[in-house]
């Protein structure tokens, strides 16, 4: 059995190995940037796969933040308008149940990720965003209403 000053002794030279402190910081980059994205990602943010399934399997109420021109060009099936502006005053009357699921879309994702935490305040506990708001949805080919 080694003893303690032997071990100590191993430890300083691994660590004293030029070539270990650079493969040691390599592997703490290499994961933090792996995990970047997920860090990053603020809120519930859903890509348009995940958007259908919570809409099909938990019917999730549809919010379109944009204007209302923007709404008459295309909008997901379902979808409620209200616009961004007016989200605090309406907040109340999006839906009746507040644990009910809301999907929040707008044109690129930005004002929906900004929505979700006007509709937590007032309440709703589940929020999400449409990653890439509506552009996203049309990039995956989902259907869009008129």
């Amino acid at each position: 059995m080694p003893d303690r000053l032997s071990t100590e002794r191993t430890f300083v030279s691994f660590f004293a190995n030029y070539l270990n402190i650079a493969l040691i910081v390599i592997a703490i980059v290499s994961g933090a940037l792996l995990a970047w994205p997920t860090i990053m990602r603020r809120g519930h943010g859903l890509s348009a796969a995940d958007a259908t399934q919570l809409i099909n399997r938990r019917n999730a109420v549809v919010v379109d933040l944009r204007s209302a021109e923007q709404f008459g060009q295309g909008h997901l099936p379902q979808a409620r308008h209200y616009a961004f502006e007016d989200l605090s005053s309406k907040a109340a009357q999006i839906a009746k149940n507040k644990s009910a699921p809301l999907l929040l879309v707008c044109q690129s994702g930005q004002r929906s990720r900004k929505a979700e935490q006007v509709l937590t305040d007032a309440g709703y506990t589940e929020v999400y965003s449409l990653q890439g708001g509506l552009d996203a949805w049309q990039t995956a080919g989902m259907p869009v209403v008129k």
